[in-house]
């Protein structure tokens, strides 16, 4: 199982490269951080192996698109039901709204 991210900066027409994301897993009454990174230049970040369960990527969308960002944060949970799938989450940016979508 694997689980990859695809940002794109709809406003500018290319990928957002050097956003930070963090993967978290349900735990108990809160969230366990697994991993954290920053898109590449394609805007896209792979590898994860987060296993089965509910998780959330948290994108840094207020670093990546200034201080006057109206989202300065998104939050996508999702549950992960068969570890032996690949996941992909993709994010659709702009500076008034987003879109995400379990991917392939």
């Amino acid at each position: 199982m694997s689980l990859s991210t695809h940002v794109l900066d709809a406003a500018r027409g290319r990928p957002a490269a050097g956003l930070a994301v963090r993967l978290e897993q349900a735990a108990g009454d809160g969230w366990e951080l697994v991993a954290s990174a920053n898109t590449n230049d394609d805007g896209r970040i792979t590898g994860w192996n987060p296993g089965a369960g509910v998780h959330r990527l948290v994108f840094d969308t207020g670093t990546y698109l200034g201080a006057d960002a109206f989202y300065p944060e998104v939050t996508v949970t999702f549950r992960i039901a068969d570890p032996a799938e690949h996941y992909h989450v993709p994010l659709l940016l702009s500076p008034f709204a987003y879109s995400t979508y379990r991917g392939s």
